[in-house]
């Protein structure tokens, strides 16, 4: 990671588990950042912390004017300290956010593929969609695109053989046992079943990105007027 971050893994696989010591983890450091602290970013199984290092060696400095140490093993060292006193048992907090969703048409060309290759029909696929609780493990690929765990196994659908070029903005598709949403127009490969008026990610707002990491996301599905008419009005933003 070069001489400006270190990344921590804490398991092997995509599990609630890993999530909960990496968010505890990262919501320590947030809560009470060490001098030279940039930002944590998470993922999957991993917390990158960026760090300064000329701010963590001129401090480091001052107080060890006898001592050489490199801004990567001291930053090492803070963070194996702060490891010992996480306690990743404690239940999260987790901000609940609802996403409006015309599903099928053409805002879910892939909806009757997705059906098709679970033996379902459309219906069955937008209820069992929208009546799921999924969690935001990261966010990544394209500005405020999250990565959403939890999805059922009776809708899980491989990603398209060959990736589209352009996705519009909004689009929420499935890929294995995931589902997300493009916040920008962008190519990808997800099998798109909907789309959502919302906006997720505006680049003049802090945080730019609707959603964060830890985020409990549910769908709600409404009709094209509904959706157009929200888009007229502005109120996805």
């Amino acid at each position: 990671m070069g001489d400006s971050a270190i990344m921590i893994t804490f398991g092997n696989e995509i599990k609630y588990d890993t999530h909960k010591k990496i968010k505890a983890f990262m919501d320590s450091l947030e809560n009470d950042p060490f001098v030279g602290l940039i930002e944590c970013v998470p993922a999957f199984i991993n917390l990158t912390i960026f760090y300064d290092p000329l701010v963590v060696y001129n401090l480091y400095k001052k107080r060890n004017k006898t001592e050489s140490m490199s801004p990567y093993k001291v930053v090492s060292s803070i963070i194996k300290k702060r490891l010992q006193q996480i306690d990743s048992n404690q239940e999260l907090i987790h901000r609940t956010v609802s996403i409006p969703v015309c599903y099928g048409g053409e805002f879910g060309p892939d909806l009757e593929y997705v059906a098709r290759h679970n033996n379902l029909t459309t219906d069955e696929v937008i209820y069992i969609h929208s009546n799921g609780e999924y969690l935001a493990y990261m966010i990544g690929f394209a500005p405020g695109f999250p990565f959403l765990g939890g999805l059922s196994e009776k809708i899980a659908t491989p990603r398209r053989p060959s990736p589209r070029t352009a996705i519009p903005a909004g689009s929420v598709g499935i890929a294995g046992a995931q589902t997300g949403v493009y916040p920008i127009s962008t190519p990808g490969g997800w099998q798109l079943i909907g789309a959502t008026p919302m906006k997720l990610f505006l680049p003049n707002d802090n945080p730019p990105s609707l959603l964060q990491a830890g985020d409990i996301v549910t769908f709600s599905p409404i009709s094209q007027d509904e959706y157009n008419e929200t888009v007229l009005k502005g109120e996805g933003q």
